[in-house]
């Protein structure tokens, strides 16, 4: 209705985002990025987990991205595990990111 598609990217393995879709009731598609190029390419990787090493390293913060059918990033919505984006904000956020470029910040 929106116009828009939801999709996931994490770096976790298969067994561990079927798990994590089945318990959240997650219906859209999460994509791994296990070796984190996706994350780094848009410039989200914790480098703090990153400094600790171990499974740590790669780990994005959470960040929401609304990108347009021609791949052009409209939004940028940063926030902690505890504060998750609601549908209905990214909705409302997409609609005036067509307008111009947003980018929120949920930790402040």
């Amino acid at each position: 209705e929106a116009g828009i598609h939801v999709v996931g990217v994490s770096y976790d393995s298969q067994d561990v985002l079927a798990t994590f879709t089945e318990k959240r009731s997650i219906g859209y598609p999460l994509l791994i990025d296990g070796d984190s190029k996706i994350i780094d390419a848009y410039g989200i990787r914790n480098r703090e987990t990153a400094r600790r090493g171990g499974r740590a390293d790669g780990v994005p913060y959470p960040t929401t991205f609304l990108i347009d059918k021609n791949g052009i990033v409209r939004a940028k919505l940063l926030g902690t595990t505890r504060k998750r984006h609601k549908p209905n904000a990214i909705i409302s956020l997409g609609r005036r990111a067509l307008k111009s470029p947003v980018s929120v910040d949920n930790d402040k």
